[in-house]
């Protein structure tokens, strides 16, 4: 007997299910084709001139100058409290304006070394005489550095000490003045706030690094969406899409608390799409090289999507699945140490470092961030000290003068458990620099005694035969 199969009517919701699919298929086929362009195209554009995060405001200054005129439209906005101008960089002709702008706050870089990217990008297609479709369709505007001034000092306010993005109300400030006047002049449809954030924030509640979070800014208390809104949450679906396959689980969604002085929360309340990117840690790339690859990427795949308006595939359910930001990271952990005092306790040690500023580069001072049970917390560097007993390090019995540091065997001292480094006067910071590994003490100066929240001990972990294992200095385990 012969059964024959018949196929039931298509009903009207499958067929939209079915519409959405093959959309969906169409627009990951593109987008992965435009991410390989993209990339293809980076090791020649990158801009080669930055390749740290701390540059000085002259350097963009002098990047900005040796834009082609036939190409870019760049415009003095104005100054910065101390006389540094603000420049804006147009390009494109279409309809949908893109206001985009960087360091607002002064040691927050990365998209601004990503922007130059993106400019290259822009100059080698053109000459090539493959002029990118997205600028058909877009209008484009840089400010690539807002906060001139702060960057030059590498911190996050201006010379006012005002933060730029808690003025967007008042504008007192001459930069804030200037982005609220670019804002209300350009009318944009579309606006990306460019920022960096701390590097031990987490995607989720996970040992993963937040290398890219991003946010649809609220535009009031109660956090409601409109359609602007939504847009904006639809292309951060898109972006995050893209990025999937080179940070992986490594993207988070920021905070959506209203704060009503912000300009990214204003800005989407006056009318513009508006995300926020912040740019946070990943491992083995301290100076942001990589991430600011991939700012150039998410930017770049933006601009096609909203050209192509293939954001619309993408659902408001895929925008919320994206992690909120945790704080669940710390530079090094050291998991199950035994400390003994009036009895022996196991506990999780955790340690951040803080950059410090020197001359014309910096130096990291690490504290301890956390001590108890932190199991649930994540280290970029991790050690397990089961069964090892962990103590504060010896000081030289011998007190070292003048040159003679430099005649030391750091290596040879701390195998013996001294940690601690006597000098015959106060220790510089050159002198930490001469010598990392030690910690210095000055005249009169002692070791601690306890392991306290914020300081910054150097420690022995022993074995139980009281052999040295390894050492704690400044942060950072040295294992023999």
């Amino acid at each position: 007997m012969r059964i024959e199969h018949t196929v039931p009517p298509m009903t009207e919701h499958s067929k939209i299910f079915w519409w959405l699919v093959f959309l969906l298929v169409m627009v990951t086929g593109e987008v992965v084709q435009a991410q390989t362009a993209f990339l293809d195209r980076y090791p020649d554009i990158r801009e080669e001139s930055l390749t740290k995060r701390r540059f000085s405001h002259h350097q963009i200054q002098e990047l900005i100058q040796k834009l082609p005129p036939d190409v870019f439209q760049v415009d003095s906005l104005g100054a910065s409290i101390e006389g540094k101008a603000i420049y804006s960089i147009r390009i494109g002709k279409g309809p949908q304006k893109v206001l985009l702008w960087s360091q607002m706050h002064g040691d927050e870089p990365t998209a601004t070394m990503a922007i130059f990217d993106i400019l290259n990008y822009l100059m080698y297609e053109t000459a090539q005489g493959r002029v990118p479709s997205f600028l058909q369709e877009l209008s484009l505007c840089f400010i690539p550095m807002l906060n001139p001034d702060g960057a030059d000092r590498f911190r996050r306010r201006n010379a006012l000490n005002v933060d730029l993005n808690r003025d967007a109300l008042r504008s007192q400030s001459p930069e804030a003045f200037i982005l609220k006047t670019m804002r209300d002049t350009l009318q944009p449809d579309w606006g990306f706030n460019l920022h960096d954030q701390n590097r031990y924030t987490s995607a989720g509640k996970t040992h993963h690094t937040a290398s890219i979070s991003f946010l649809a800014p609220a535009y009031n208390e109660a956090k409601d969406w409109d359609q602007k809104r939504e847009d904006a949450m639809r292309l951060i679906a898109s972006m995050n899409a893209a990025l999937q396959p080179f940070v992986p689980d490594q993207v988070g969604r920021y905070s959506d608390e209203f704060e009503p002085r912000a300009f990214g929360d204003n800005i989407q309340k006056w009318g513009t799409r508006t995300i926020l990117i912040e740019t946070g840690g990943r491992r083995g790339d301290l100076e942001k090289q990589y991430l600011r690859k991939m700012n150039y990427l998410a930017l770049l795949t933006a601009f096609e999507a909203i050209k192509e308006k293939r954001y619309a595939a993408f659902t408001l359910k895929d925008y919320e699945q994206i992690p909120y930001n945790s704080r669940r990271l710390h530079e090094l952990i050291i998991r199950k140490a035994r400390l003994e005092l009036d009895k022996m306790y196991t506990l999780d040690l955790a340690f951040r470092n803080q950059e410090v500023e020197w001359k014309d580069t910096f130096w990291t001072r690490a504290g301890i961030s956390d001590i108890g049970d932190l199991h649930n917390y994540y280290g970029y560097t991790e050690f397990d000290a089961s069964g090892l007993l962990i103590q504060i390090g010896a000081a030289s019995e011998h007190t070292y003068v003048g040159d003679a540091l430099s005649e030391i065997d750091p290596r040879k001292l701390l195998a013996e458990g001294i940690t601690y480094l006597r000098i015959d006067r106060i220790p510089t910071l050159d002198d930490r620099l001469t010598m990392p590994q030690m910690y210095l003490l000055g005249p009169g100066e002692d070791p601690p005694v306890h392991l306290d929240l914020g300081h910054n001990p150097s420690l022995v972990l022993r074995t139980n035969l009281g052999d040295i294992h390894s050492v704690i200095v400044n942060g950072r385990l040295i294992q023999f």
